[in-house]
């Protein structure tokens, strides 16, 4: 709008009539010279243009001003500071300042002060001549008796306070000059020094507060020369003729700052930290010792934490690095164990010491950790001397034990004082990190602990003490925390408390660490230690627990929680562990979908699962969730800790129930409606992705191994480049892990916490599984005719052999080497073992037995194989028994077959030695593979394996989120199942009251093993041997001690349960992972197991049996729905047989006692009855191979019952029709 004196906004038309240029910026420079009128947008970039050219003007007009200005400043203080120097110098005496020298004295003090005044006018450091003037006056400053003039007028009188600040400043300047520019002679270095400590004698308070850049001069220095005790020649060739000064000099000026009472000590010592303590390579340069006796160990403590907590946002930290950290904690624990003459010890751990170790720990772990040995402890390769003893302190039984001497004067674990919570979780903290650094010495460090005992009142009112072990003594802390109570009254709070505590957001002003960080590390401790005693604690301790307080007790019967306290545990673990597993997706910052908050429609109704309504961004993020603070303690770990500790007390409720019915399900949570089938989508989403996962795996296998052979030696680049493509493809991988983990939480929880659902509903799950892979397999082609029939189709539509196909799946099996001519025939087969296979049966005389093709006598077939493999002969022990008679690996066979191959003159290491370890180890595999068929096809087994064996199974299925803590840990119960005698002494070792070093045992084991005959000694019969083992490297004569009894026994068990079968184990469930997969198999316990190889352990139902039977012959119901006269006897006999004797005849008719677990509708073949003549004389016969019974027409019921008996009872009457 145009503005006007007269109010009209309308702009006056304007016309020119004279012809010439109005334009006013025509004559400027660079202006339009075209006639043609200007339009406004080049009117507008002119004016710019213009106004940036007198902008530039006016800045330089200005620019030139405030040089003038600068100059005229530093030219006048230039010459006031000449005129100053030529005073001092005047009133020095001084006519040659390059001749001047230290001779003379100051007359007063006043006259001392006031050159002191004038000389902090003018000082320059970089002047050498204003160094020497500061020589000269430290010189004349001191009195005869050698103080300097200062040191007593200063305390009084203010007026020297401010010039010895400025000056002390100036010296520390002048210092760093010389370590970086000048060279001051060693004469100047010293008086410098000596004013600064003298200094700092005077004014600690106005010092303290520069007592960083008073240390980090001082560090300069360190690093600069080097002290002539220690290395003659400094370290800097440029400075390599200067002298260092004395120590008279050098630790006085390290030391005054840190003396005396005065309020600001406390900053001074924070300076000494943060700067001097940080020096690498510090005992290098200095007498620790002199300086430990000057050192105050508490207020460096003080200085410490008051670092720690008062950094904002971790700014230490980040300031300081990973190295200049570890030199820290380790001058920190030298002075600490390192007192003074006189002064009082402190006390070894004591709580504030746990404080600044644990947080100097806290960052270090990865560091620390990279440059820890195999033997756990700090490695003097990769962390120097002095650093590798320091911590090494750490991790001995005293150090340890008295941390919990250090807090139990002071906490209670009922007491709710915010002083006792500090105590208890910075104890915690402290232990947590030493398992995170110390991975090597974790079980010693966890055993210590465990042996460790508190004293605590016996009552509220009651002033006598008690000894509680500490495992009871965290129990009940960790009952008391509101995050326990939150989390088992309902598992929603979850996530809550796992998120606000890793936010932060909950932490004070003061910036420690919250009351909720607080309770979370007292229970991760819990959980570390919790399953040391269970695996160390027999079911008798564990379900008797102490009946009295008796000293002769056991201290692992002491240690046993009450089973009402177990309970509480279970609660509130079974809610964590569901969280964890169900709301993984919320757990990692994932969005939930928007049309409900439930998990149950995540995957809709497609046919296949989809992650697209999970936030992808979220989960591929490759760091995770870190609980209460603590490095290395990600969710994941939680999750696996947790899993590990429910699947403990779960075992233990499982051999002998002390939990009430129901008590481990949570199906009040989940839709059980559509359960079975959106867990069948789940799988077969893992399915797919893990397909995807072995295609890229072999695919970068390959990459790897032809880039192996084209890099180079010397290209460095390039293989920094490959490891960094591999660290990518990892953290690729791991994401994709972490996806699956929250798309597909049904699966999780069956895989990990199986006891959530009812064991019926995991076996239908089961079930579904094996059809939907054998669906897949088979393209739909469920009978074994309309496969064969299929199979080979395919082989002439692609050319291939049809006979050559068929043959695969096909075998002549002799009775009476049922095993051996299935590994030869099928071995090869390996996985295609899952598709029909058809058998024949031959004679002694290699005729073809005759029979019906019930599924082409494949039941006869399996139930031969195992009933050969798994009994004990002296020709064949795969399989051995112990005293219940149950199976599990001969842990000798590797050792013998060793023998066997000596005795057969191989070399060991020869290809024919090799062959002959590699073919058992086949035999053990095919095994596998036959009991997986089994399962695969339903059919059931008379088969009982040892319960540690069968864990095995279901610990081999770990997914994901908890593979490390559900892989098989062997407790001291399993042995039990493996040798009752050896059980049995461990045991009385372990409740020896006296000195066990009385049975003289040490830390090695003893084999006994048969070599085969040799007839110039054992007169043909094969001989015993004894081989004895190491069971720790290197530990091998170490004397078996009330102490270490705890780790003896540990280390027996693995090594009879894991470590002597591990080869013969994992080839047997290699192979049986190649039929079943591991993941099924991990939703059943060892007892379940069993029951799915054998059938249930409930008394037969007769009607179950009669709803699910089918008749053939003349027993084949008609129109009528009646039965056959023969058949209703048959049935009313049934029903008068005792539980036994129907057992009997189902083992009689199916090979197995026991019925399928979901009833007899789920046995394959159906059981069946068909009708054998009418000779009253004939038993009933049967085909086991086709689960039927061949019942002759009985006229009377008396009869019948009569021949049934005998034929059930001396197993007469076997024959293939």
């Amino acid at each position: 709008m145009f503005q006007t004196f007269t109010g009209n906004s309308r702009r006056p038309r304007q016309v020119n009539l004279s012809g010439r240029n109005n334009n006013p910026f025509a004559a400027v420079s660079g202006a339009p010279t075209s006639r043609a009128p200007l339009n406004s947008q080049d009117a507008l970039a002119h004016a710019q243009q213009e106004r940036r050219a007198r902008q530039q003007e006016r800045d330089r007009l200005q620019a030139a001003k405030t040089l003038q200005r600068t100059w005229r400043g530093h030219r006048s203080r230039k010459a006031m500071s000449t005129n100053y120097r030529q005073e001092w110098d005047f009133r020095e005496g001084i006519t040659n300042p390059k001749l001047m020298t230290r001779e003379g004295h100051y007359t007063s003090a006043e006259e001392a002060l006031a050159q002191l005044r004038l000389f902090t006018h003018f000082a320059s450091p970089a002047d050498p001549l204003d160094v020497r003037r500061m020589q000269r006056f430290t010189a004349k400053s001191i009195k005869r008796n050698g103080e300097p003039l200062w040191q007593t007028a200063g305390s009084t009188d203010h007026g020297w306070r401010h010039p010895l600040l400025s000056a002390a400043k100036i010296c520390l300047a002048m210092i760093q000059r010389s370590c970086t520019a000048s060279y001051w002679p060693g004469d100047v270095l010293e008086d410098l020094l000596f004013f600064l400590s003298e200094a700092s004698s005077t004014i600690p308070e106005q010092l303290s507060l520069y007592s960083n850049s008073y240390y980090k001069t001082l560090k300069l220095l360190l690093q600069t020369y080097r002290t002539s005790h220690a290395i003659s020649e400094p370290i800097g060739s440029a400075h390599a003729h200067a002298q260092w000064p004395p120590s008279s000099f050098l630790y006085p000026a390290l030391l005054k700052p840190l003396k005396g009472n005065y309020a600001n000590v406390i900053v001074a010592y924070e300076g000494f930290v943060e700067e001097l303590l940080i020096t690498p390579d510090l005992p290098r340069h200095l007498q620790l010792t002199t300086l430990a006796n000057g050192l105050d160990s508490r207020v460096l403590t003080t200085a410490l934490l008051r670092i720690m907590i008062t950094e904002p946002s971790d700014n230490f930290w980040r300031r300081k690095t990973s190295e200049e950290i570890m030199w820290l904690l380790a001058h920190y624990i030298y002075f600490r164990r390192t007192v003074k003459p006189g002064a009082p010890v402190p006390a070894l751990q004591d709580e504030d010491f746990v404080r600044v170790v644990s947080k100097l720990l806290l960052p270090l772990p990865e560091d620390i950790g990279s440059r820890i040995d195999a033997a756990g402890m700090p490695s003097t390769n990769s962390i120097p001397n002095f650093i590798a003893y320091e911590l090494s302190t750490l991790v001995t039984k005293e150090s340890v034990t008295s941390l919990l001497n250090a807090i139990e004067s002071n906490a209670s674990p009922t007491d709710s004082k915010p002083t006792s919570w500090n105590d208890i979780a910075a104890l915690a903290s402290y232990v947590l990190t030493l398992l995170r650094v110390f991975r090597g010495r974790r079980d010693d460090i966890l055993m210590w602990l465990y042996l460790g005992s508190m004293s605590t009142p016996m009552g509220s009112s009651n002033p006598v003490f008690e000894r509680l072990p500490a495992i009871k003594y965290f129990c009940e802390a960790v009952v008391r925390t509101e995050v326990f109570q939150l989390i088992s009254q309902d598992p929603e709070n979850v996530i809550a408390l796992l998120k606000t505590d890793t936010s932060r957001q909950s932490r004070g002003r003061s910036g420690d660490v919250s009351r909720r960080e607080q309770e979370w590390r007292i229970i991760l401790l819990f959980l570390e230690l919790y399953p040391l005693l269970l695996k160390v604690m027999d079911d008798d301790e564990f379900f008797n627990g102490a009946t009295s307080t008796e000293e002769h007790q056991s201290w692992t019967r002491r240690s046993a929680l009450p089973l009402a306290r177990v309970k509480q545990l279970t609660i509130f673990l079974k809610n964590l562990a569901f969280t964890m597993y169900w709301d993984a997706a919320k757990m990692l910052g994932a969005e939930e979908p928007e049309t409900t908050t439930s998990l149950a429609e995540y995957f809709g109704n497609t046919s296949v699962v989809s992650p697209k309504i999970i936030n992808l961004d979220a989960l591929n993020k490759p760091e995770d969730i870190v609980i209460a603070g603590v490095s290395g303690m990600s969710l994941s770990y939680l999750k696996g800790m947790v899993t590990g500790v429910l699947r403990m007390i779960y075992e233990r409720d499982s051999r002998r129930k002390f939990l009430p019915d129901g008590h481990w399900l949570m199906t009040k949570y989940f839709d059980m409606k559509g359960f079975i089938l959106e867990v069948v989508r789940e799988e077969r989403y893992k399915d797919e992705n893990q397909d995807a996962d072995d295609r890229e795996d072999i695919m970068q296998t390959d990459t790897d191994e032809e880039s192996d052979e084209l890099v180079l030696v010397g290209t460095q680049r390039t293989q920094q480049l490959r490891r960094i493509e591999g660290l990518k493809k990892r953290q690729k991988k791991t994401a994709r892990r972490k996806l699956l983990g929250a798309v597909i939480p049904r699966l999780e929880i069956l895989q990990n916490m199986p006891f959530f659902i009812p064991f019926s509903k995991r076996v239908e799950i089961f079930h579904e599984f094996v059809h939907s892979d054998q669906r897949r397999r088979r393209d739909g082609a469920f009978d074994a005719d309309t496969w064969r029939m299929r199979l080979a189709q395919d082989a002439a539509r692609d050319r291939r052999n049809v006979h050559e196909e068929l043959s695969k799946h096909s075998a002549r099996i002799r009775r009476d080497h049922c095993f051996e001519d299935a590994y030869n025939q099928f071995y090869e087969l390996g996985e295609g073992l899952k598709e029909p296979i058809q058998i024949s049966f031959v004679d002694q005389f290699g005729t073809e037995e005759a029979g019906i093709d019930g599924g082409g006598v494949t039941k006869e077939f399996l139930t031969s194989v195992t009933s050969e493999a798994f009994t004990p002969t002296p020709d064949s022990r795969l399989f051995v028994e112990n005293d219940q008679h149950l199976l599990y690996p001969n842990p000798a066979t590797i050792e013998e077959q060793k023998a066997n191959l000596r005795h057969l003159n191989f070399a060991e290491g020869s290809p024919e030695w090799n062959e002959g370890i590699r073919d058992l180890l086949r035999q053990y595999e095919f095994l596998g593979r036959v009991v997986g068929k089994c399962l695969y096809e339903g059919i059931l087994i008379d088969i009982h394996f040892a319960p540690f064996f069968l864990k095995k199974w279901a610990l081999s299925g770990g997914s994901n989120s908890a593979s490390n803590e559900s892989d098989y840990r062997a407790t001291i119960n399993d042995l039990r199942d493996l040798d009752e005698a050896l059980y049995q002494g461990l045991l009385q070792l372990k409740n020896y009251p006296g000195n066990v070093e009385d049975f003289s045992l040490d830390f090695t084991i003893t084999d006994t093993i048969e070599i085969p005959a040799d007839d110039t000694v054992s007169n043909g019969r094969p001989r015993q041997i004894n081989i004895t083992r190491e069971l720790q490297t290197g530990r091998g004569q170490t004397p078996v001690t009330n102490e270490n009894r705890l780790t003896y026994i540990s280390m027996v068990a693995r090594y009879r349960l894991q470590v002597q079968s591990q080869p013969q184990t994992r080839a047997f469930l290699r192979g049986l992972g190649s039929m079943i997969q591991p993941s099924w198999l991990s939703m059943f316990n060892q007892a379940e197991l069993q029951t799915l190889i054998g059938g249930g352990p409930s008394e037969i139902d007769v009607a179950d049996i009669r709803r699910n039977t089918l008749y053939g012959g003349v027993y084949v119901i008609g129109d009528d729905n009646e039965e056959h006269p023969t058949v209703k006897m048959f049935w009313d006999v049934m029903e008068d047989f005792s539980d036994a004797d129907r057992r009997k005849l189902l083992k009689y008719v199916t090979s197995t006692p026991r019925a399928p677990i979901l009833g007899f509708k789920q046995l394959n073949p159906p059981f069946s009855i068909r009708d054998s003549g009418s000779d009253q004389t004939r038993l009933p016969s049967t085909s086991t191979c086709v689960n039927l019974l061949k019942l002759p027409i009985y006229h009377s019921k008396r009869l019948l019952r009569q021949k049934l008996e005998y034929a059930i009872n001396a197993g007469a009457g076997f024959n293939l029709s």
